[in-house]
């Protein structure tokens, strides 16, 4: 049976007991997780990797205990990130490895392969803080180059800014890459976090696909803990950011703001 339309809801199951016409039925929409800032916290590196199913690590680079969650996360399953501190609006502190806007490209280049090679298992990138330098085409052109010289990694445009451009320069380095669509725990509440679940579950069925981004906040993990293992009777799949990524390659959206609300400005993450 061929699929009618690739990606929003593909032809392919024939109903079972069905002798007549196939009847096809909708396939899983399509949700990655994806949890930012581990690396200082051994415990909340565990709880993180002990969610079910492949919720992915995102680690900052030079952290007490980076090394050991990514082993963790990787022994289960799990796609591990580096989550590469770049510099904010507010000019926040970013702790070892961070990229800023006074550093040439001598600099970055070797900040960024520094921060790559100091965590094992990476599969992707995704950006810590960065609403300024992700305004930037020609830093995170030499950011989105180290990258791509580094290895086969993707790149996640965490989205802090709406004036970032970020994903379409890490598409122009031939750096594979998507666009988070939801931040679960902007507010730190069970209440909050389960009210942008659920909008990251209405963009899934709406687009076929959609990403979040969360901490390891007790409410988030408590949250997700919850509603994960509700996903498959509801006709979801969790998948790998990597996932995500490869649809955006195949099919990439005219305007990949068209996932995100409009009225989103800069998002401290």
């Amino acid at each position: 049976m061929k699929a009618a339309q690739p990606l929003l809801f593909l032809a392919g199951l024939a109903a079972a007991g069905v002798t007549a016409d196939d009847v096809a039925v909708p396939q899983p929409v399509l949700v990655a997780v994806v949890i930012d800032d581990l690396g200082n916290s051994l415990e909340d590196g565990r709880n993180t990797a002990g969610l079910p199913g492949p919720v992915a690590c995102s680690i900052l680079p030079h952290t007490a205990h980076g090394a050991e969650i990514a082993d963790l996360a990787h022994a289960a399953g799990k796609e591990v990130l580096l989550h590469l501190p770049l510099q904010s609006m507010e000019d926040i502190p970013l702790g070892p490895g961070g990229v800023t806007l006074d550093m040439d490209e001598t600099q970055i280049k070797a900040t960024v392969q520094d921060d790559l090679a100091s965590l094992p298992h990476l599969a992707g990138v995704n950006n810590h803080e960065g609403s300024l330098i992700t305004q930037h085409p020609g830093d995170m052109a030499w950011i989105l180059q180290a990258v791509h010289a580094a290895g086969a990694y993707y790149y996640l445009d965490s989205y802090t800014s709406v004036d970032s451009v970020a994903y379409q320069i890490a598409r122009e380095q031939h750096v594979p890459a998507a666009r988070r669509n939801v931040f679960l725990d902007d507010v730190n509440t069970e209440d909050a976090v389960r009210y942008q679940w659920q909008r990251l579950l209405k963009l899934a069925r709406k687009h076929g696909f959609a990403l979040a981004i969360g901490h390891p906040r007790s409410a988030t993990l408590k949250v997700l803990q919850d509603e994960l293992p509700k996903l498959a009777a509801e006709n979801v799949m969790l998948v790998a950011p990597s996932r995500i990524v490869e649809l955006q390659e195949k099919h990439p959206l005219p305007d990949a703001a068209t996932l995100v609300p409009a009225v989103e400005t800069e998002i401290k993450n």
